[in-house]
């Protein structure tokens, strides 16, 4: 199966889970899955949120991220992914000068 996210509707977020500025993706979703490609404009970020019924893998392609992640901090570069497991916390930050792409799975956890 083929996910042309060219094809997929863009969505545009002001202030996703609380965070800064616009969170701008695009998303494919079914009973299994949601897979996003997403852009951070540079100053804008997802709120930190928990993940109590589900987890999210983040793949970087551009730009560098800042993970807040339970008690932590971690900078991620294009290449690197970010894991957070069911029953943990995280927020995603474009600090950098150039905007922020990702490619976000959450899978269901029915």
């Amino acid at each position: 199966m083929i996910i042309d996210f060219n094809d997929l509707e863009l969505n545009v977020a002001q202030n996703f889970k609380g965070g800064e500025k616009e969170y701008v993706s695009r998303r494919f979703v079914d009973e299994n899955n949601k897979i996003m490609l997403g852009t951070l404009e540079p100053g804008a970020s997802i709120g930190y949120h928990s993940h109590d019924t589900d987890s999210e893998i983040m793949y970087f392609l551009e730009g560098i991220a800042t993970v807040l992640y339970d008690d932590g901090q971690e900078t991620l570069h294009p290449g690197q992914a970010h894991y957070c497991p069911k029953g943990h916390s995280h927020s995603l930050i474009n600090r950098g000068d150039v905007p922020l792409r990702f490619v976000a799975i959450v899978p269901n956890h029915n």
